[in-house]
């Protein structure tokens, strides 16, 4: 099979984007109380009306330039048409309540009755215990639990969708989520990848599984070509993930040549490695100011009979020269390099672009110092609103999985 012949393919950040994942925000984020902001990873409580308004205007953009645009609960649905499959996925749903056996029976007999579109509303929003009145505490798992007024936790972070997998090439990473308040995001994109008739991947295409024992997220991940990827050591993936991880992409990826892990400080406001650095053209990348000296890097290599090669490298920028075999890249500063602007609008994610071809980015319109810098080097930058999708802390890199990439 040719590989442009592939549903999913993406070798690189910036060719010409040709389709995207995404979850429309739903009534998840409407189950966000103050008690539990901080449980769920949230800073804020968006206002549901407009921030559907905000995606679904960030998604009509997309169309218009060209980008079929697949949803996560669609294709959730579909896949659930099949009863086989449903049964499996509502043993693996209630598998994450904290219950009783008993109680997990109770609600798997609730589930095995609804459609499959109310099974992924509850798989996404939640499932009230008032809705299952009849599921009564039965052990002391569920007296310690009863405070809480759910049965299955809503996923308020869902429509980030970068981070619980990521298109490598044409397979598909299904992370191992860090948080607890993520980890069934990943569930839900592996049954989509594993079953779905429009993005089924080869099992020998899936390079790694959420239930593996070391986090790894999918915002920390840049396919820079096809010879090269780079992935953040942050607050979300450990070292251990990118060498097991790294050891399956250079046994299976003949193309592939080196893996570049790029460490930078475990910090909320520093969340992954693409909240402070992007790809925007083949020779161009953003960066936030705050953050080139504290960066470590090393570059990852075949070793003999399937080990690897770990090299500590002092300069990030001439690694990023030498590994696209370009003469000189450009590191554009976010807030024009000043530090106070750079460090606002940092976390209003100007860094987290969205590049839809070679020198064209998507951005929030609200970063006005770090859009204007991209345009005076060249860049065009594609504004959206974003003034209630940024209380969850992600830019439009966050809000999309790409599934196929023009090669460049």
């Amino acid at each position: 099979m040719e590989k442009n012949t592939y549903c999913l393919q993406v070798y690189s950040e910036i060719g010409n984007l040709k389709s995207v994942l995404l979850h429309r925000p739903g009534k998840e984020l409407e189950r966000l109380t103050p008690e539990f902001l901080s449980e769920l990873l949230f800073d804020d409580i968006p206002w549901l009306k407009r921030i559907q308004e905000e995606h679904d205007k960030f998604a009509q953009s997309l169309k218009e330039n060209g980008v079929t645009v697949y949803y996560l609960e669609d294709l959730l649905e579909e896949v659930l048409q099949d009863s086989g499959i449903k049964e499996f996925f509502i043993y693996d749903l209630v598998s994450y309540m904290n219950t009783s056996l008993e109680v997990k029976k109770t609600i798997t007999n609730f589930l095995k009755e609804r459609t499959p579109k109310e099974i992924v509303d509850y798989a996404i929003a939640g499932l009230l215990k008032k809705e299952v009145s009849e599921a009564k505490p039965q052990s002391l798992v569920d007296y310690v639990y009863k405070d809480s007024p759910f049965f299955i936790n809503p996923l308020p972070n869902c429509y980030f969708m970068r981070d619980p997998a990521a298109v490598i090439g044409n397979g598909v990473m299904v992370s191992s989520m860090k948080t607890i308040a993520r980890k069934r995001e990943a569930m839900l994109l592996k049954y989509v990848f594993k079953h779905s008739k429009t993005l089924k991947v080869q099992e020998n295409l899936l390079w790694y599984d959420y239930r593996s024992e070391y986090p790894i997220e999918g915002g920390d991940v840049l396919v820079l070509s096809k010879k090269v990827i780079a992935i953040g050591i942050s607050e979300r993936t450990s070292p251990q993930a990118i060498e097991e991880i790294s050891r399956t992409l250079l046994e299976r990826g003949e193309e592939l040549q080196e893996i570049i892990a790029v460490e930078i400080p475990k910090k909320r406001t520093f969340m992954h490695l693409d909240t402070v650095f992007t790809m925007v053209d083949v020779d161009k990348f953003l960066i936030y100011p705050g953050i080139k000296e504290k960066l470590k890097v090393y570059r990852i290599t075949r070793g003999e009979k399937g080990s690897i090669k770990v090299k500590v490298e002092e300069d990030f920028t001439k690694v990023l020269e030498t590994s696209l075999d370009l003469d000189k890249v450009s590191l554009i500063e976010s807030g024009g390099g000043d530090e106070i602007t750079g460090a606002r609008e940092q976390w209003n994610d100007s860094t987290n672009t969205l590049a839809i071809a070679p020198g064209i980015v998507m951005a929030y319109n609200r970063n006005e110092i770090t859009n204007t810098t991209l345009v005076n080097h060249g860049i065009k930058v594609i504004e959206i609103e974003g003034s209630e999708l940024v209380r969850g802390r992600g830019g439009p890199r966050c809000m999309s999985m790409p599934l196929k990439r023009e090669d460049i």
